[in-house]
């Protein structure tokens, strides 16, 4: 059930909300639970009792880790230990058979195939929509508890709704509990926030609605188109749209989750700042996906030892995260390219050439990234390693510098589509925004209920036109399901 659907806006939202104000609060978590489950069990069937299990097993690691590190003694710290281990194998387990079994089979066919003619049946294992993000969420939480950074949550129903909780549990943002302890547990929703939450959830909505599905067809089509089809402006093209796409498909459904969140009383950490505007690789990463790269951060980057054992260690390091957070985005040499591809760059800049960029021009620096970035993205979304080569061929020049045709292709719904999305892919209106509210003109009170009002009716208006298109539509995908 996409949150950008006909069915979850205007019918599984209104009863869920409807009765969830209706009930009394020691109520709540139990309801949240039960539609969580409603709303996974909607989409994925039996693969229901993956999630199930997940939480079963996460509740009993989280209480047996903290009972054993109370006890302060060796003894209690090493069995604690032999919990986590156990925790960790189980979800990282779990994982790799439901995303990379039939890859691992795949790949091993192929190497035997090579050296004699016996092969591996493939059973084609079903991946569970968002089990990628279910695992890391799981293992923030068993990992948290050992490091005694938060309390388990002894209650089954409150850690159970923590683990299935709808807004973020099939893509995201990553919400580990020790952020959110507080609101599980105890939470209040006001006006205020409740409204802040319905626009933010129109934001996204709109985000994803108008302009990542606007720029995601043409993306789609010329991503598809033949190698002789190709050309160096069309190249281009398809890779603008699709990094359009992928950021306000990603952004606005975090944009849809925050939302969510605040409408029941929870406050999820935000997961992008404006990434197309970074200066380097390094920047990149701290503005997208935030609560992806922060995990990677905490719990493989650091204990690894981070940067904490010497120039060649930290650049192994930093190169190993970034091959695993291509890998953790699919099952697919492609992906694993497009993390290595990151890595390379990375250590790069902690190498020399971030010394290097900051001697040129912020312009050229931000040239810099968005050209990484795009390459990147060829990989990410190619269909196979050729496929990628030609792509990027065509826009390197290498076949020739040809704009014939490009422009036939965009027509005006995806031309305003385009230059809503440069525009907001920028801090441009928060910088308006801001130099406004210092003008005194602008700051009295009759202005800014002027301001405040006609905001409120532009949400409605936006509302009732990603509605229209919705139901007018049959494109609606999520890039990040599949994840």
């Amino acid at each position: 059930m996409l949150f950008s659907s006909i069915i979850f806006i205007f019918l599984f939202l209104p009863i869920f909300l409807g009765i969830y104000f209706i009930i009394k609060k020691e109520y709540r978590n139990l309801f949240v639970l039960v539609s969580s489950l409603l709303f996974y069990f909607w989409g994925e069937g039996w693969y229901i009792f993956v999630i199930i299990a997940y939480m079963i097993a996460n509740y009993i690691f989280g209480i047996c880790i903290e009972r054993f590190t109370l006890r302060d003694t060796l003894a209690g710290r090493s069995a604690a230990k032999v919990v986590l281990v156990t925790g960790l194998i189980f979800n990282i387990g779990l994982l790799v058979f439901f995303k990379y079994f039939n890859f691992i089979v795949a790949n091993t066919n192929f190497v035997l195939g090579k050296l004699s003619h016996f092969q591996f049946s493939n059973p084609d294992v079903h991946l569970p929509i968002g089990i990628s993000f279910f695992t890391f969420q799981a293992i923030s939480y068993i990992v948290d508890v050992y490091r005694r950074d938060v309390a388990a949550q002894k209650n089954f129903i409150n850690f159970s709704m923590y683990k299935t909780l709808f807004p973020q549990l099939i893509a995201g943002p990553i919400v580990r509990y020790k952020d959110i302890s507080k609101q599980v547990t105890d939470r209040t929703v006001t006006y205020d926030s409740f409204s802040i939450g319905i626009q933010r959830f129109v934001i996204g909505l709109a985000k994803k609605v108008l302009i990542a599905n606007v720029v995601g067809t043409l993306a789609d089509s010329l991503f598809a188109a033949p190698a002789s089809e190709l050309s160096f402006g069309i190249a281009w093209l398809g890779v603008i749209c699709y990094s359009i796409q992928i950021f306000f498909d990603f952004s606005g459904y975090s944009d849809m989750a925050i939302g969510l969140g605040k409408m029941i009383g929870f406050d999820f950490l935000e997961n992008f700042d404006y990434p197309y505007i970074s200066k380097s690789i390094r920047e990149f990463w701290r503005r997208w996906h935030i609560s992806l790269s922060s995990w990677f951060r905490d719990y493989l980057y650091i204990p690894l030892g981070g940067n904490r054992m010497g120039t060649a260690r930290n650049y192994a390091n930093l190169f190993f995260v970034f091959l695993l957070c291509g890998l953790w985005h699919g099952a697919s040499w492609l992906f694993v390219i497009w993390g290595c591809w990151y890595g390379l760059f990375l250590v790069l800049e902690r190498a020399f050439l971030g010394k290097l960029l900051e001697d040129i021009h912020p312009f050229f620096q931000h040239i810099y990234a968005l050209l990484v970035i795009m390459v990147g993205w060829v990989f990410f979304r190619a269909d196979t390693f050729p496929h990628a080569l030609v792509i990027l061929q065509n826009m390197f020049g290498l076949n020739g510098i040809s704009l014939t045709g490009t422009f036939d292709l965009v027509n005006m719904k995806v031309l305003v589509a385009i230059i809503f999305g440069i525009i907001l892919s920028t801090p441009l209106l928060d910088k308006a925004k801001y130099v406004l509210s210092k003008k005194s003109l602008f700051s009295q009170p009759i202005f800014l209920k002027i301001v405040s009002e006609s905001y409120r009716v532009s949400i409605l208006l936006l509302f009732i036109l990603c509605a229209v298109v919705i139901s007018s539509s049959t494109y609606n995908p999520f890039i990040y399901f599949r994840f």
